[in-house]
């Protein structure tokens, strides 16, 4: 079976096309992303408004150059994300793959944002065993336990505030280095000192939940920092700050991750999110696995950002798991639940 994916929660406009093998793998045939996110550079973040006509622009294109590097003229079965995410962008992506799917009267399913990132690690490592997802993303911050891609999800824990890739954009504005802040920061954080500024770890604290994170304290603390030196008149090593806050923020997922792993008692970790690209967040996860002689499996941080490719391999998984479609008439939710792995109607 071939399944084409169409994503478009935030500010990619994403369409995957992979064929289901039936032994709980894909094959990728196409993966084609426009991303807005020059558009929202000048704001500092993304702009809803602005992410939804640029979604409005690519999908039509985006879809045949899909289309033709697969080779195909239409798929077995088209998948949209339903939810999580921006409630316009949403809505453009969905009614686009209602229109195709009505149009080629192939099967149509309604699947999560959330779920995509971590079925999409089977295209890079194989069928995906009981394990620990650790998502990570500008607007996600998630701990989940996924015994297999075709039942729930169960979510460990969550960020209380911002998520960590919030976080990222927001420091990376205060520090002048521009959006998105995730590339900018590790770039900066290559010349710095780790151990230079000791920010504080959120939610670690004896009391504090096991697998909840919080990153508006650290958030806060940076910017005090540069306010205080700033009043001091003296000199900010940009560097050193960012290498600081990005070690406090791997320090606290990778810790958590791998904690969770052991409370639930599974020997694999997967890392999912375009946040998961950051080089400190891979290289403290591979040590700590390691060292607890857990599996780490992380995918290209191609496969890591939003993609359609995520959301056609976890509809496949779903079909192989004997899912029915979903309805035409199944409205967008962008404020799913990560335990819905598909919305029927």
């Amino acid at each position: 079976m071939i399944v084409m994916g169409v994503e478009s929660s935030c500010d990619e406009t994403g369409v995957g096309i992979v064929r289901w093998n039936g032994d709980g793998t894909c094959e990728l045939l196409a993966d084609e992303v426009a991303s807005s996110v020059d558009q929202h550079a000048r704001y500092g973040g993304v702009v809803p408004e602005v992410a939804s006509r640029a979604h409005l622009e690519a999908i039509v294109p985006t879809m045949r150059r899909a289309l033709a590097a697969a080779g195909i003229e239409k798929p077995d079965a088209l998948a949209v994300t339903i939810g999580p995410g921006l409630a316009g962008a949403l809505l453009v992506g969905v009614a686009a793959a209602k229109a195709y799917a009505a149009a080629w009267n192939i099967p149509f399913y309604a699947v999560n944002h959330l779920g995509g990132h971590v079925s999409v690690d089977t295209l890079e490592h194989g069928p995906l065993p009981s394990c620990v997802a650790l998502l990570v993303s500008g607007g996600h911050t998630h701990l989940l336990h996924v015994e297999d891609l075709g039942k729930p999800i169960v979510e460990l824990g969550t960020t209380v505030d911002d998520a960590a890739g919030e976080a990222f954009d927001k420091v990376a504005r205060l520090l002048g280095l521009g959006f998105p802040g995730g590339p900018a920061l590790d770039a900066a954080a290559q010349e710095g000192d780790p151990n230079a500024i000791p920010f504080p770890r959120g939610m670690t604290g004896s009391r504090d939940s096991r697998h909840d994170f919080s990153f508006s304290g650290l958030k806060t603390s940076v910017a005090r920092y540069v306010e205080s030196k700033q009043r001091a008149e003296e000199a900010l090593s940009i560097p050193d700050i960012a290498a600081s806050f990005q070690e406090a923020v791997a320090d606290v997922l990778t810790m958590k991750a791998v904690r969770a792993a052991k409370d639930v008692g599974v020997d694999t970790v997967v890392l999912g999110g375009g946040a998961t690209a950051n080089s400190r967040i891979r290289s403290l996860a591979e040590q700590r696995c390691a060292e607890s002689g857990l599996t780490l499996r992380i995918p290209k941080p191609r496969l890591c950002t939003d993609n359609g490719v995520m959301i056609a391999s976890l509809a496949a998984h779903l079909i192989g798991a004997g899912a029915g479609p979903s309805e035409l008439s199944v409205a967008t939710d962008p404020g799913l639940s990560v335990s819905i792995s598909q919305v029927l109607r």
